[in-house]
C-alpha cells in the first residue's frame, strides 16, 4: 500500500515560522554554548517534530518521507545541530525502535521521544571502528539471564545529554553482533563531552565508558546477533536519508546568503551579482542544490513505495548532497570575499559544518564503495562488446 502525502503545505509554512523564530536567530549562540537549549528540545517535542516521521500510534505527524525529508531540509536552514537531533534521536534511535523493537520497549522509550521528554542517542563508532558494525570490539556476554557489556563509544551526537543508548555490542566468542537499550544513569556508563570540535558542538558529541554494564534480555533490541544484519544497517540507512537531506538544507541556505549578498554588494560602482564569473558561481550552486533535492526527493517516494532499490538510492542522495553542500557553502565564502571568513556572516559556520556531512553516517567513501558495488550488479552486461 502506498502512503499519501496529507499535508505538504501546512507543516512545513509552521515549521519555517518556528525556525524563523526558534532556530535560525540563535544558531551562532547554539554552537558558542555547546549545547541545544532544553527549552527548544522541549519545545520541539510539543510540537512532534521529534516524532514527525513516526506513526500517530507512536505519538507521531505520520508524515510521508517526502514531507519529512522536507522537514529536516527546513531545520537543517536554519541550524545544523538541530536537523542532527532529528537525526539521531528520531531517525537512528526511534525509527529503528518502530521496527525492531518490542511493545516495552517502545512504550518505555519511543513514546517519550515523541513528546520531548527523552533523547536516545546511537552508540556505534569506536575510537578504532567508524561505519563498520561488524568490526565493533564492544563486547557482551550473557550471564545467567542478564548481559554484561563493557567497551568504549566515541564521536556519539547527543551522547553527552542522551536519557539512553542504543548500543552496538559484539558477542565475546565473536559469533555475531547484537544491539541493546542502556540508560545514561546505568551503573558502569561513563560521559565525557568531546572538546574542540571543528563544528556542530551544539550536537555535544561524548565518550561512551561501559564497564561490566548489566542490562536484562528486556533491553535486548530484536533477536540475539541480529546488531549488524538488522538493527545496525536499519539504523543506518534512516540516518542517511536525514543526512542528505541535512545536506541540501544546507546548501540551500548558503545559496540564498551568497545571492542575495551579490545582489546587495557593490563593487567598482556595481552589484557583484552582474560579474560573469560570480554568476557562474551562483548559475552551478543552484543546479546542484536542485539536483540534490531531486536525488532526495526520489529516495523519499522509493522508501514510501517499499522499493528494493530505496538504500541504495538514498546512498546516493546522502552522497551527493554532502559534496554540494561543501561545494556551495565554499562558493559562498568566495562570494562573500573575506566577509565569508567572519562569523558575523553565517556562511563562515555553514562552511564548517559542511564537512561534517561527508563524514557522518558513512563517509563519502564509504558511499562509494557501496554504490559501485550497486553498478557492478545492476549495470554489468557481459555480452555487450567492450573492445577487449
Amino acid at each position: 500500500m502506498k502512503m499519501k502525502i496529507t499535508s505538504p503545505h501546512s507543516i512545513l509554512e509552521e515549521v519555517r515560522q518556528f525556525i524563523d523564530e526558534e532556530i535560525r536567530p540563535y544558531a551562532a549562540d547554539f554552537e558558542k554554548q555547546q549545547a541545544l537549549p532544553r527549552e527548544l528540545i522541549k519545545k520541539m517535542g510539543n510540537k512532534r517534530y521529534l516524532a514527525a516521521s513516526f506513526s500517530e500510534q507512536y505519538g507521531g505527524l505520520q508524515l510521508h518521507p517526502l514531507e519529512y525529508g522536507s522537514m529536516v531540509e527546513e531545520i537543517g536552514k536554519g541550524a545544523l545541530s538541530a536537523a542532527m537531533l532529528l537525526t539521531v534521536t528520531t531517525g537512528l534511535v526511534g525509527e529503528t525502535l518502530i521496527r525492531w523493537g518490542t511493545e516495552y520497549q517502545k512504550e518505555q522509550y519511543v513514546l517519550p521521544i515523541a513528546r520531548g521528554e527523552k533523547i536516545g542517542a546511537f552508540a556505534l563508532t569506536e575510537p578504532g571502528v567508524g561505519s563498520g558494525a561488524k568490526d565493533v570490539q564492544t563486547s557482551y556476554e550473557k550471564v545467567g539471564d542478564k548481559y554484561r557489556i563493557t567497551g568504549r563509544k566515541k564521536w556519539i551526537s547527543f551522547g553527552e545529554i542522551a536519557d539512553f543508548f542504543i548500543v552496538i555490542a559484539s558477542d565475546s566468542s565473536g559469533n555475531g553482533i547484537s544491539a541493546f537499550i542502556v540508560d545514561c544513569e546505568q551503573e558502569g556508563v561513563r560521559v565525557q563531552k568531546i572538546q574542540g570540535l571543528l563544528s556542530c558542538a551544539a550536537s555535544q558529541l561524548a565518550d561512551i565508558e561501559l564497564t561490566n554494564v548489566e542490562v536484562g534480555s528486556e533491553r535486548l533490541i530484536g533477536k540475539e546477533r541480529m546488531g549488524f544484519t538488522g538493527v545496525a544497517n536499519f539504523a543506518l540507512d534512516q540516518g542517511r536519508f536525514n543526512v542528505a537531506w541535512m545536506g541540501v538544507g544546507l546548501a540551500q541556505e548558503a545559496l540564498e546568503v551568497m545571492v542575495t549578498y551579490a545582489r546587495k554588494r557593490t563593487q567598482s560602482g556595481e552589484k557583484i551579482f552582474n560579474f560573469q564569473l560570480i554568476k557562474g558561481i551562483i548559475g552551478d550552486a543552484t543546479t546542484n542544490v536542485h539536483a540534490a533535492r531531486s536525488l532526495c526527493k526520489e529516495a523519499a517516494r522509493m522508501r514510501a513505495d517499499n522499493h528494493p532499490d530505496a538504500i541504495v538510492q538514498t546512498t546516493m542522495a546522502k552522497y551527493f548532497s554532502s559534496v554540494v553542500a561543501n561545494k556551495v557553502a565554499s562558493d559562498a565564502v568566495q562570494v562573500l570575499g573575506a566577509n565569508g571568513c567572519c562569523n558575523l556572516y553565517p556562511v563562515e559556520r555553514l562552511f564548517r559544518e559542511a564537512k561534517v556531512l561527508e563524514i557522518i553516517e558513512g563517509s563519502s567513501q564509504i558511499q562509494q564503495q557501496i554504490i559501485a558495488m550497486h553498478a557492478a550488479n545492476r549495470h554489468y552486461q557481459p555480452k555487450r562488446v567492450t573492445g577487449l
